[in-house]
């Protein structure tokens, strides 16, 4: 593997910020969508976004939840969620995003490996991306080291469905450390 050079930091999300992580979340998101589908909206959560605001602060309101913001050089260019299990040490990777000005700098995968620094007791990490996204599965598969462990395209399984009764088929990655 590659060592990378790019270095990161992870500023624990501030209160006053969570507005806009979501909305930058969203933007992210919807970057990936639109550059697969242009704005077809059958794979979008709710109305013009691919990840509904429910879906993030789910995601960050868990018990378990530990929300980053990604720093380059000081400068704010993404986001992680993270679900800890101190009990299992079976964690996930909730939601990571990069802006798209600042892809294919490194950025993902600095972000990466500070997460597993962050946590070196995680025995397990797993993490959900959709069909489309080949940025995602390239990334998590050739760049972090995950394995393709299911395939969601039942519509009536809770992953995948996206709640209006469209198909959002998903891959579930596993990491073992």
């Amino acid at each position: 593997m590659k060592v990378n050079q790019t270095k990161v930091t992870l500023a624990p999300l501030e209160p006053s910020d969570r507005e806009q992580f979501i909305l930058d979340n969203q933007e992210a998101f919807l970057f990936g969508a639109v550059e697969e589908f242009s704005m077809r909206d059958d794979h979008f959560e709710e109305d013009g976004e691919i990840i509904s605001r429910k879906t993030i602060e789910e995601s960050m309101d868990k018990k378990e939840a530990e929300t980053y913001r990604i720093l380059l050089n000081g400068e704010i260019v993404g986001g992680v969620i993270l679900t800890i299990d101190y009990e299992t040490h079976h964690n996930h990777l909730d939601i990571l995003f990069v802006f798209p000005k600042a892809h294919s700098k490194g950025i993902g995968y600095a972000t990466w490996l500070e997460i597993e620094a962050l946590h070196p007791e995680t025995k397990v990490w797993e993490t959900c991306t959709p069909y489309f996204e080949k940025r995602n599965i390239h990334f998590y598969i050739n760049k972090c080291g995950f394995h393709v462990v299911e395939f969601f395209n039942d519509p009536h399984s809770p992953n995948g469905d996206s709640g209006d009764g469209e198909e959002f088929w998903m891959f579930r990655f596993e990491k073992v450390m």
